[in-house]
């Protein structure tokens, strides 16, 4: 792609993010986009792992606790698979979660949704694709979020993680990272420090790490409620 061609995709991105405003009644506390690795690097017990930790994150009576101490009691989740340059995927559509039978419903989609074929490893234009989802939702939200989880840095994406990261910020999204460390490349917070360089960002903005796979769950579980809780609720998700 030309540097012509990658300045018209960053500036689609605010333009996209700025659609007309839905009724009040369409309204969620919060809209986030779940944006897993699938590329190559992740194999299939990592990546039923990363895919049950979400599962069991939305369901969780904490979770869940946090929903409903927001003042619509409701938040929007889409999922989002990223791996080859230009070729993140929606793998799970909007879903709206306000109680235990939407939850429950909406981790069962996340299980079930087919993995998505990827190569390795454009996390920029994940958050592109993302950035795009969030401007198409059913509802409105004050807060928009995309979550980035995965094991590795970005490699070759076709719009660079920090420049598509500065491009959503500018318009309110916050990014926060999951840094799945399994791999010894990156363990010791060396992905994390990549990370929250090059693309995590907006207030609050932060990366929590997954040491090892048995962690997934739980790091999983711990970013959602803070999230959900714009970082009011303590907890165990203490950034890096």
């Amino acid at each position: 792609m030309t540097r012509a061609m990658q300045r018209r995709v960053l500036l689609a991105v605010p333009t996209a993010l700025a659609a007309p405003a839905l009724p009040q009644s369409a309204a969620v506390d919060l809209l986030l986009v779940l944006a897993v690795d699938a590329s190559g690097s992740i194999d299939a017990d990592e990546f039923a792992l990363q895919r049950e930790g979400i599962a069991e994150a939305l369901a969780h009576p904490s979770v869940l606790a946090v929903i409903r101490s927001r003042p619509r009691r409701a938040i929007g989740v889409a999922m989002v698979e990223w791996g080859s340059p230009g070729g993140a995927a929606t793998v799970v559509e909007w879903l709206r979660i306000a109680d235990a039978a939407s939850a429950e419903a909406a981790a069962e989609a996340m299980r079930a949704a087919p993995r998505s074929p990827q190569s390795w490893n454009a996390i920029g234009d994940a958050l592109v694709h993302a950035g795009a989802l969030l401007a198409a939702a059913p509802w409105r939200a004050d807060e928009r979020t995309i979550d980035v989880s995965g094991d590795g840095p970005d490699m070759r994406s076709r719009t660079p993680a920090p420049d598509a990261r500065d491009a959503l910020v500018a318009q309110g999204v916050v990014i926060n990272g999951l840094a799945i460390e399994v791999s010894s490349n990156w363990r010791d917070g060396r992905l994390a420090a990549l990370f929250e360089r090059d693309v995590i960002g907006g207030p609050g903005a932060f990366v929590m790490r997954a040491e090892d796979r048995r962690d997934i769950a739980r790091a999983m579980r711990a970013k959602l409620v803070r999230e959900i809780a714009q970082g009011r609720v303590p907890g165990d998700a203490s950034p890096v």
